[in-house]
């Protein structure tokens, strides 16, 4: 009979919150009680528990057992406590020394033959166990992704008895260490694929270089989804903080982290079929959606009017903030979503308006409806927006040089993103008000040209400012410190493209 603590955590978003797992074994009825908002898998986990405890070898309490998850207001889901429970029971029952117990924390599923399974979100458990100075103690399988913190000792093990020999100080957990790939970016499609395409190519890298969004417009078969696809290939390398900051985001889906991805660009590609909770994420308790995936990398929209105007709209407030907030009745959660849009689509529903070698088959009214799905709003939030036309199918068979190839181009978005850095501290897709002003002072003559453009162009405020931001981005390309009238003038043709 007694009282024994486990430190464990809980998954809430991106915080793994600390959980105190206490169990009390005390004269009654046997049975096993678990308290503080344990949702179905948490409450099913006796069940696995005592399976484990059995096929290890340790016998099962038959007393009254109350397993208490503090704090009781926090919900606890999803197979993670297991193993501190089923220590938690050894502990209080005396069949283990406790002696350990208090410099670590322990995560982990077990099955009924008591080996470890791999929980989701180990890394942000690892990131925070190392800020509490704890050692972290979870399954094998997830020792290669938790060690990627950094500063947590990390121990791995595959079977109940291994973690109890540790505790009783008979066997030792190896330390778990990043593996040697991890650092290793894994290949990527390489610009040099795409045959032609030069004002796509040279819009595609003035996105990379300043983090702006991109919408393309063309035909079937134009080169758009090869484009997009490319372009995590020509941006610069994460820092050790963002990787570690993408992983863990990484680490939170469905998913889960592949440590061979360490420093990689995540590239999304939802169908146009998602819905507004896939996109933006929710359920209960809050998932990750798909642009919070794609946090620290790229969002690929192809097919844009196809999607639901609502899911679509819902991206309007992560575009300019950085970040989404699900609210639900019981709960709230904030998730990154700093994350570059390229978006394709066609001109119209057959896919051919304005198209030289085949004539477009939709009548202007149907043209209208398919590009009025897209509104007003969210087009103003797109940095820029190109058309791309088809390349001759004779010059394409014909034409044997090979474009830049990505790495290339990538040395050059990193000289114009080290520029911006090194002046503001910032992409210049994220320069504020302010900071733009400081940023991209302007002539007499260019400014007057700037205004006069504007208003033929229809451009609000929203407008103007982006079109000086992906200008300040052409100036940084150029290697210039200030903006004349020929970057501003390419970028304002990168405006309103599809209303031409």
């Amino acid at each position: 009979m007694g009282l024994a603590t486990v430190a464990s955590r809980a998954q809430n978003g991106l915080e793994a919150t600390a959980v105190a797992v206490e169990v009390h074994v005390a004269g009654g009825l046997p049975g096993m009680t678990i308290v503080g908002l344990p949702e179905a898998a948490v409450r099913e986990s006796k069940d696995r528990v005592r399976a484990a405890l059995v096929n290890a070898g340790f016998q099962m309490p038959p007393s009254r057992i109350t397993v208490n998850l503090a704090p009781a207001d926090l919900p606890k889901e999803g197979g993670r406590f297991d193993l501190a429970i089923a220590i938690g029971i050894l502990a209080a029952s005396g069949q283990i020394d406790d002696a350990r117990l208090g410099d670590c924390e322990l995560l982990g599923e077990l099955s009924l033959s008591a080996e470890l399974r791999p929980i989701r979100g180990a890394l942000p458990s690892s990131v925070h166990a190392g800020r509490a100075g704890k050692t972290l103690i979870l399954p094998q399988d997830n020792a290669a992704e938790a060690a990627l913190a950094g500063q947590t000792v990390v121990r791995a093990a595959g079977h109940l008895l291994e973690v109890c020999g540790w505790l009783a100080g008979q066997t030792d957990l190896q330390s778990a260490t990043p593996p040697a790939q991890s650092t290793a970016v894994q290949p990527m499609p390489d610009l040099q694929d795409v045959l032609g395409q030069h004002q796509g190519r040279r819009a595609l890298e003035i996105a990379a270089a300043g983090g702006h969004s991109l919408l393309m417009i063309g035909p079937p078969g134009s080169g758009k989804s090869m484009l997009a696809s490319r372009l995590p290939g020509i941006l610069p390398p994460l820092s050790e903080a963002a990787a570690l900051d993408c992983a863990q985001v990484q680490s939170i889906g469905r998913d889960g982290f592949d440590p061979r991805h360490w420093g990689q660009r995540p590239f999304r590609a939802p169908h146009h079929t998602a819905s507004a909770p896939a996109l933006v994420g929710g359920g209960a308790p809050p998932r990750p959606g798909e642009i919070t995936l794609a946090h620290q990398g790229v969002l690929f929209l192809d097919e844009l009017p196809e999607f639901q105007r609502v899911v679509l709209e819902a991206l309007r407030e992560p575009l300019e903030s950085g970040h989404v907030v699900i609210s639900r009745a019981a709960q709230q959660t904030t998730y990154p979503a700093d994350f570059q849009l390229v978006a394709a689509m066609n001109p119209c529903p057959c896919g051919y308006a304005g198209d030289p070698e085949q004539a477009c088959r939709c009548t202007p009214d149907q043209v209208s409806r398919y590009r009025g799905r897209l509104s007003g709003p969210l087009l103003d939030r797109i940095d820029m927006q190109i058309h791309v036309h088809r390349a001759p199918i004779r010059e394409l068979a014909t034409q044997h040089e090979t474009g830049e190839p990505s790495a290339k181009v990538r040395r050059r978005v990193e000289q114009a993103r080290a520029t911006a850095w090194t002046r503001q501290g910032c992409a210049n897709a994220q320069l504020v008000a302010t900071a733009l002003d400081a940023h991209t002072r302007l002539s007499d003559a260019d400014r007057d040209f700037l205004i006069t453009a504007a208003e033929r162009l229809k451009l609000s405020a929203r407008g103007l400012h982006r079109t000086l931001r992906v200008a300040r981005t052409i100036a940084d390309l150029s290697g210039e410190d200030r903006l004349s009238k020929t970057h501003l003038t390419e970028a304002l043709s990168y405006r309103n493209q599809l209303n031409t």
